[in-house]
């Protein structure tokens, strides 16, 4: 089984990352690819009859192939929405990197395609030490870059491909998501940003109050997505 996995980052938080993971498992899935999502941290959770359970993480779950270990698909489970850092401290908990890598590689056994979903922007802490950037070095995956489409979209994804770059991680594509249906200009933004980040855009997603990641990931280029695999 030839296995691929791709980290999945940000603008910001709330630009859409669930959303375009979901809508990735579905295209590769369309694909003919066994595939699974990954949400190594998440942050805000409800009890659910009785259990812990996070939004983001229900979503990949239902875009997935197959029902894997939760401790593998969500390894670090915390409860209070807010940074990850200060999330772990207020539980008590320490994110540990190579405790992800490991429920990774588990993954990656049973499935051709991973998605991995970071949480927040590229460079959100994880702990007093560590942040985002260090995981997906860590992991070492190729990434794909959501642009949240608002005022300032330019210079925050700019930035965060020159982040990239520099950590040695190549960003293979990027996906532009229409979060502000009153954002000014956006086909004029998303000129800018096809000649200025280094790699393709695979799809233009646009504004919805509910979006459904099936219907988005009709979308997404298929011709792109298995020259990703190759």
């Amino acid at each position: 089984m030839s296995t691929h996995g791709f980290f999945v980052t940000g603008t910001d938080t709330g630009v859409g990352k669930t959303l375009v993971s979901a809508a990735l498992l579905h295209a590769y899935a369309g694909l003919g690819q066994r595939v699974i999502g990954m949400k190594p941290v998440a942050a805000g959770a409800e009890l659910i009859e009785g259990v812990w359970g996070n939004e983001d993480v229900r979503q990949l779950c239902a875009a997935s192939s197959f029902v894997a270990d939760s401790a593998w698909v969500n390894p670090y489970l915390l409860r209070t929405p807010v940074a990850p850092h200060i999330a772990a401290d207020y539980q008590g908990v320490s994110i540990e990197l190579p405790r992800i890598r490991d429920a990774y590689e588990h993954l990656a056994a049973l499935a051709d395609v991973v998605i991995v979903e970071g949480a927040g922007g590229f460079k959100v802490p994880l702990s007093p030490t560590k942040d985002s950037a260090d995981l997906a070095r860590y992991l070492g995956l190729p990434i794909i870059l959501v642009v949240g489409m608002r005022l300032g979209c330019i210079n925050h994804a700019l930035l965060t491909a020159e982040a990239i770059a520099q950590r040695g991680l190549e960003l293979v594509g990027w996906v532009a998501n229409r979060i502000d249906p009153e954002m000014r200009a956006p086909e004029e933004n998303i000129a800018a940003l096809r000649t200025r980040l280094p790699c393709p855009m695979l799809a233009e997603l646009p504004h919805s109050d509910q979006p459904d990641a099936g219907l988005m990931s009709a979308l997404i280029a298929p011709k792109k997505l298995a020259a990703l695999l190759i």
